[in-house]
């Protein structure tokens, strides 16, 4: 029933060497599917840097052990690398796609989208005990406190997506249209989404090429902005 969810695939490449020893790492001896779910997820939540602004959008860039050796990504990488690193400790996993409105979004972020509408959105649904749990890896612990948003934690037990409101009690996340779940990365619909969604399309990847902005930095200014 859950075998797609265990092997690997040209995105989860939970068989290579990088994930491999990523996963093994994190683990640490942990005994039950449970304890090595919650280190794995904790691994990459803090591990791997959320930046939305270095995307590579090929193929290549897409593979979960590309990004290891990066050591950051958006959502969707960050979710693919967990996927994999579940898969590897023969825990099933499978991505999870859903368009979500951000409305804690940095203000240079949001000019370069023309939205507050972040389109597939990447999480993981996790089988432990007979059931899926949603998780989202997303934002890593120091980057929540920069934008005064609280972290997600996970108890391996119950689902951890984002929180509705912040800790200032401003509108944080809103799911808006759930694209269900896939087995790998359904690849060319993200891009070509990304390619007819986003406003300032060409800048918007030169932006990602030149690799150039700060989003932790951006936010933390923004929050310091709306306390004064």
């Amino acid at each position: 029933m859950h075998k797609d969810f265990l092997l690997p695939t040209e995105f989860i490449d939970s068989d290579s060497q990088e994930v491999r020893k990523f996963a093994l790492e994190a683990v640490n001896g942990a005994q039950t599917q449970r304890e090595k779910a919650v280190r794995l997820y904790y691994a990459v939540r803090d591990g791997i840097y959320y930046d939305p602004y270095r995307i590579e959008p090929t193929r290549h860039g897409f593979k979960a052990s590309t990004i290891l050796k990066q050591g950051y990504g958006y959502c969707v990488a960050k979710a693919i690398v967990l996927a994999a690193a579940l898969r590897a400790e023969g825990i099933a996993c499978r991505l999870h796609f859903a368009d979500v409105r951000n409305h804690l979004t940095a203000a240079r972020l949001k000019e370069l989208m023309q939205t507050d509408t972040f389109y597939y959105h990447g999480y993981n649904d996790i089988f432990l005990d007979g059931r899926w749990i949603k998780v989202t890896p997303t934002f890593n612990l120091s980057l929540c406190e920069k934008f005064r948003v609280k972290p997600l934690d996970w108890d391996g037990t119950n689902d951890a997506i984002f929180h509705p409101f912040d800790l200032e009690g401003r509108r944080h996340m809103e799911y808006i249209t759930d694209h269900g779940f896939f087995a790998d990365v359904p690849f060319d619909a993200i891009i070509n989404t990304f390619a007819t969604c986003y406003g300032n399309k060409s800048e918007l990847y030169a932006e990602h090429l030149r690799r150039t902005g700060d989003f932790a930095q951006e936010g933390e200014q923004e929050a310091q902005k709306e306390k004064s």
